[in-house]
C-alpha cells in the first residue's frame, strides 16, 4: 500500500491518542473531513489500522504479576502445533504469544493477579496444553518501557554524513 506523509501523520496521532476526533485529525493533516474519512477507510480496509483500543493499567486493575513464559513442545507436527496455538488463544491470561527461534519454541506474555493465580495457570492450564514438554517462567520486576506505538515515516533523526576533512593548502 502506498502511503504518504499525511497517512503517517494520521497514524502517529492515532497511536498517541485514538480518541482524537476526525475533525482534529483532518485539521492536523490539512485535509477536509471527507478526505480524512476516505484515508481512514483505506487504512482500515488495507489492515494497516487493525483496531482502536483503550490501553488499560493492569496494576490498577489488580494484575500485579506480569510474566514471560518460555514453552518447549515435545515434537513439532503440524497437528500438534495447531492444537497448541488454539489452546493458547483460548487462555485469557495470555496477552501475547510468539513462535520464536532459540532455546524455546514459544514465549508467552501473561498477566495474573498474584502468585496463586500464576501457579494455577501454569499447573492447571499451560502444563496440560497439547504438546507442552518444558516451561520456564520469568517474573517481571520492573516494566522499564511498554508501548504499542511503532516508529512511522521518516527516521526521527536523519543520519548525518561524516564531515570530510578539507585539504589544507600550503601558503
Amino acid at each position: 500500500m502506498d502511503m504518504d506523509d499525511k497517512d503517517y501523520l494520521i497514524l502517529r496521532e492515532l497511536q498517541r491518542n485514538a480518541r482524537t476526533t476526525n475533525l482534529e485529525l483532518a485539521r492536523l493533516a490539512g485535509l477536509s473531513p471527507t478526505g480524512l474519512q476516505k484515508r481512514l477507510e483505506k487504512l482500515e480496509s488495507a489492515g494497516v489500522i487493525g483496531a482502536y483500543v483503550a490501553v488499560l493499567d493492569r496494576e490498577k486493575l489488580g494484575y500485579d504479576l506480569m510474566c514471560f513464559v518460555q514453552v518447549n513442545l515435545r515434537y513439532h507436527s503440524v497437528d500438534l502445533v495447531r492444537k497448541f496455538r488454539a489452546a493458547v488463544k483460548a487462555m485469557p491470561e495470555v496477552l501475547e504469544c510468539h513462535h520464536i527461534t532459540g532455546e524455546a519454541d514459544y514465549v508467552l506474555k501473561i498477566a495474573v493477579r498474584d502468585r496463586q493465580q500464576l501457579e494455577a495457570f501454569l499447573v492447571n492450564t499451560l502444563t496440560p496444553a497439547p504438546g507442552v514438554e518444558r516451561i520456564r517462567t520469568s517474573l517481571v520486576l520492573n516494566e522499564v518501557k511498554s508501548t504499542t506505538a511503532l516508529q512511522l515515516g521518516a527516521d526521527p533523526e536523519p543520519k548525518r554524513q561524516p564531515r570530510r576533512a578539507r585539504k589544507v593548502q600550503d601558503v
